[in-house]
């Protein structure tokens, strides 16, 4: 039989909103490993995935998973990840993977996916979807993603605040992703944009530390890194406009 890698997407931190379908396969697997930074803290996935099975099945797998700079570096990191996870295939033929969020949307289990397909010979991957940080922010704060026939711009903010604001300078909702180290530059692009007052952002959702404000709110301070972005556009035609 096939060994088999089960990329799980645990949502953004809320163990309530970890699918049915997620946790039977997080509980069907011989192992689940959760990534966790060098530091050795505790993440947002293995707190999640704690919730459902117990802590003898889960793995703790060194990611650096906020490296930007170092590329060496973080390609060893991901090498030894996928040493350790090929090595626990081979041994127990079942191995998931949970990731904060969905497994197919910047998330670190694409690396591990395609390192592991290289030594690990027939492997079978396979992907659980999982809620996003935009889908629980868009519940949390009432804004509304997308109506009739506007697009949904997600950015990564990592890639720089020139990206971000070339999505708002277009038509439909923008999301920024992992923006809070350049929170000052966010509202300055909002705010060229026209943008600042609608906007909200997010950050720990589901988590007792949650914060759910305006973006007019935004001073410049630094906010916490994961934190989420949603910029409606501004929608002036009545119910039903875009359609």
């Amino acid at each position: 039989m096939n060994s088999r890698l089960t990329g799980v997407g645990v949502g953004p931190g809320d163990p309530e909103l970890v699918t049915v379908k997620g946790v039977n396969a997080l509980r069907a697997a011989e192992v689940v490993v959760v990534p966790v930074m060098d530091t050795g803290e505790r993440g947002r996935a293995e707190a999640t995935v704690l919730h459902y099975v117990p802590a003898e099945k889960v793995v703790r797998v060194v990611f650096a998973l906020n490296e930007r700079t170092d590329r060496k570096r973080r390609e060893t990191a991901w090498d030894a990840a996928g040493e350790r996870v090929a090595g626990l295939l081979r041994e127990r033929g079942s191995v998931a993977f949970a990731t904060i969020g969905d497994p197919n949307v910047y998330s670190t289990f694409t690396y591990l996916a395609q390192t592991v397909g290289e030594l690990v010979p027939g492997l079978v991957v396979e992907t659980v979807p999982g809620i996003t940080a935009m889908q629980d922010l868009a519940a949390r704060s009432g804004a509304v993603l997308t109506e009739g026939t506007e697009p949904l711009t997600l950015v990564p903010v990592t890639a720089g605040s020139a990206v971000l604001k070339e999505a708002l300078a277009g038509p439909g909702t923008v999301v920024a992703y992992k923006f809070g180290r350049r929170a000052g530059e966010v509202a300055e692009a909002l705010r060229e944009t026209g943008r600042l007052d609608d906007a909200v952002w997010g950050s720990a959702l589901g988590l007792p530390e949650e914060s759910v404000r305006s973006a007019a709110e935004m001073d410049g301070t630094p906010l916490p890194y994961l934190s989420t972005l949603i910029a409606p556009p501004r929608r002036a035609d009545g119910r039903g406009g875009k359609l």
